[in-house]
């Protein structure tokens, strides 16, 4: 049996003897050694123990302080402390033992590759188009996240340490390098915060993540257009050399993106939709990573540019970026990438502590980066009106610290730019930064609104002539042909454009793995996913219809229906909604009578209510009733009527109505019901924002023929409903808001007759089983904005 690895023995060239070295690498088993513990001389066994030693410690700690809030790193870095000089290390014999210099080569490979792939995935996890489609808020905070610091961080550099006499010439390397990495802010890391405490889909999420990837993406190339000056600049490296260091990063650059991102657009197209990537372009895409990490190292840029450019290129999401997620996520991110936290946090020495001055500035630097770097995130996101809570938790999220901070700290004691007292310092510093963020972001979010942000996304403050932007949601060919007429309402122009997501909502059978299919990747498709085609063609032909004025986006969501809210909700969030219309959950066939009662999908309906991050329609369609009537379609107007009462939710359904009253074959009517006695509330806010709409509408109505406006007093909920019973014959669609104040004169006596509180009294009473009118309903929620 053999118990070890010996290099050949043979001569190089001028006759110098080729030495070899003898490294034992497999065990003979207890029964072949003499000693029971001479086994830990062999790599392999001792390889395996101090693994499992690590991730046994690391997840004992992990187990307790999840209790309190804190992440995994946390217990990485201490696991690592514990292990290393500061306290078993102090055993003797211990670090010689277990952990023999010698062997750390080996867990320093494994965490280096682990860190390479968890630099990719976070590259492929990112959507670079975010950049393109952040608002001003963003671009604001992120860029200024990295401005100021850096300005900062420079002034007091060149202004004061760089002239230090008393300190020592080698100390100043060390400073700049430590204000370099503190002004970092690392996108993967602040995506890791967001993911542990679940508030990656939230308002505040998301503008974390826009805004991080902005500082990153600017940081990062700011980093390597200044390594590449420090390169020309530098009096002992020629030109020549400047110059192929540029050249080598751009021509790396363009390789990676005119031919990763057209084979991942291949692959994509070859990939049948809800369908997995096949292994091998896993595999394929495994060895590109390395490959990736070859090239930008003998280019003399760090080794962590290649795989996250290479990861940025790659399309995230489904299914391609999903995939890779899928497949690589558990392997590098719970056992390779922690290697490297702990290893760093073995190198930590607590204990032996001399140049307690330079150690006192390394504190006061940091404590100076973390109070600027805070303020330069808090300060420019309440200049833009972020409210204040979440202005202070955006500053601890993008100020927190992680594995690639860690990272760099270690290139850094590995190149001698710092010490190994300076080392431990900022190893403790990141461990106290990375949990008091943690703690501080949990205490300050309120998980009750992850979708109800501070950002308008609805219809009555959007401007007139800006895009209007609709989710619709189908779960049946009804749908789409009821939602279908809606949108001929909606008047789709150039200079008012409608952009459109149809979501095909289908119920998850067998034990299959959810799935969001985006139909616009040009995948394959299969017999399973063409029953949304039908669907697809609907709106296919909307889109001819009105070419150049509207636009369609199709998508299939697979799942649950107790989690179909959550894709609705994400969905909406993405694109930036204005509206999201959702089906009814009863059907009426041509005979008027109810030909389906769905109790899963009013469940559906009212958790997207109460979710929804923008306004909400839920639209009761008769159309198949109109077939049996004995009326004519002898004009070609589509009779539009609005019920106000007063309220958001009435205003935002006017808002809609005065969008479609542009088009020529529409026909407004606005009635509004008032109280016959004195409103006390006459003169609060709400009422002055329903005077100022109508006021508008007035006005239109003078200038366009196809405006109606009337108004009709009434004592009490009793009048308001003959009146509506009465407007069921002469109209093709009824729009009614959901929410009033229970107060009301016009609804008294109503709200006890509400069997459907998600439709309100109004709706509630248009929905009636017993209606057998062809009218339409469009029941309207406004956004639930939330500024504390």
């Amino acid at each position: 049996m053999a118990t070890g690895q010996t290099t050949p023995k043979g001569e190089l060239p001028g006759g110098i003897g080729n030495c070899y070295a003898e490294i034992p690498l497999h065990s003979p088993g207890l029964w072949g050694l003499p000693d029971s513990h001479d086994f830990l001389i062999f790599t392999l066994p001792r390889l395996l123990l101090q693994l499992a030693i690590i991730f046994l410690l690391t997840q004992s700690l992990h187990l307790v302080l999840k209790r309190i809030r804190l992440p995994r790193l946390i217990s990485e870095i201490l696991a690592g402390i514990i292990l290393g000089p500061t306290m078993l290390g102090k055993i003797p014999d211990f670090t010689e033992t277990l952990f023999p210099q010698p062997g750390e080569i080996f867990i320093d490979l494994m965490s280096k590759i682990g860190y390479i792939f968890f630099i990719f995935l976070s590259g492929v996890k990112m959507d670079a188009k975010m950049v393109l489609r952040s608002g001003s808020r963003a671009w604001t905070v992120g860029l200024l996240a990295v401005i100021l610091p850096v300005a900062s961080f420079a002034s007091l550099y060149f202004g004061y340490f760089s002239l230090d006499e008393n300190m020592h010439r080698y100390r100043k390397p060390a400073t700049q390098s430590i204000f370099l990495i503190q002004s970092l802010i690392a996108f993967p890391v602040v995506a890791s915060l967001l993911v542990d405490l679940k508030i990656m889909n939230s308002e505040l999420g998301r503008l974390a993540l826009a805004s991080t990837l902005i500082s990153d993406l600017f940081s990062n190339l700011g980093l390597t257009i200044f390594s590449t000056l420090r390169i020309g600049v530098s009096a002992e490296i020629p030109m020549v050399i400047f110059v192929q260091s540029f050249v080598l990063l751009v021509g790396i650059i363009l390789l990676i993106v005119f031919t990763v991102r057209p084979l991942s657009l291949w692959i994509i197209k070859r990939t049948p939709e809800g369908r997995p990537v096949n292994s091998v372009y896993i595999v394929c895409a495994s060895v590109t990573v390395m490959l990736a990490v070859i090239l930008t190292d003998n280019a003399g840029l760090n080794y962590q540019y290649g795989p996250f450019i290479l990861g940025l290129v790659i399309p995230d999401g489904p299914p391609l970026g999903s995939t890779l997620v899928e497949k690589l996520e558990t392997m590098v991110s719970g056992m390779l990438a922690p290697l490297l936290v702990t290893y760093c946090g073995m190198k930590v020495n607590l204990v032996d502590l001399y140049d307690l001055t330079f150690l006192y500035w390394v504190w006061v630097m940091v404590f100076f980066c973390l109070t600027v770097k805070y303020a330069s995130v808090f300060l420019p996101a309440l200049a833009c009106k972020v409210p204040p809570k979440d202005a202070a938790a955006l500053a601890f999220i993008m100020s927190t610290q992680g594995v690639i901070q860690m990272s760099f700290y270690f290139n850094n004691i590995i190149n001698q730019t710092f010490d190994g007292e300076t080392f431990s310092m900022l190893t403790a510093s990141v461990l106290l930064i990375a949990a008091l963020s943690h703690f501080c972001v949990g205490s300050l979010y309120d998980h009750t609104r992850i979708y109800a942000g501070y950002q308008k996304r609805d219809i009555q403050h959007a401007s007139n002539n800006s895009e209007l932007r609709l989710l619709l949601c189908t779960h049946r060919f009804d749908d789409a042909v009821a939602i279908r007429k809606v949108l001929d309402a909606s008047f789709p122009c150039k200079e008012s454009p409608l952009s459109v997501y149809a979501l095909h909502l289908v119920e998850l059978a067998g034990r299959a793995s959810p799935v969001l299919i985006d139909h616009q990747l040009g995948q394959k498709n299969v017999s399973g996913i063409s029953r949304s085609q039908k669907i697809v063609d609907v709106f296919l032909s909307f889109e001819q219809q009105y070419l150049g004025s509207a636009s369609t986006h199709f998508f299939t969501s697979m799942s649950l229906p107790r989690f179909m809210h959550q894709d609705i909700c994400s969905l909406a969030f993405d694109k930036l909604a204005s509206m999201i219309i959702l089906p009814f959950h009863r059907k009426w066939n041509h005979q008027g009578k109810i030909i389906l009662d769905s109790s899963n999908i009013r469940t559906i309906n009212n958790n997207v209510l109460d979710m929804a991050p923008c306004s909400v329609g839920i639209l009761i369609d008769r159309q198949k009733i109109k077939r049996l009537t004995s009326q004519s379609s002898q004009s070609t107007m589509y009779d539009v009527a609005v019920v106000f009462i007063g309220g958001n939710d009435d205003r935002e359904a006017l808002a809609y109505a005065r969008r479609m009253s542009k088009s020529p074959e529409i026909h407004l009517t606005v009635v509004r019901f008032v109280s016959w006695d004195i409103d006390i509330r006459e003169n609060d806010w709400d009422a002055v924002l329903d005077a100022e709409l109508l006021k508008e509408v007035r006005v239109l109505g003078q200038n366009q023929d196809n405006i109606v406006y009337r108004e009709e007093r009434v004592k009490d909920g009793a009048e308001t409903a003959l009146i509506i019973h009465a407007m069921e014959e002469a109209f093709d669609l009824i729009m009614v808001g959901r929410r009033h104040r229970d107060d009301l004169q016009q609804l008294l006596g109503l709200n006890e007759w509400n069997d459907l509180p998600e439709l309100g009294p109004v709706g509630d009473m248009l929905a009636a089983a017993e209606i057998n009118r062809p009218v339409s309903v469009l029941v309207v929620q406004q956004q639930i904005v939330k500024n504390k």
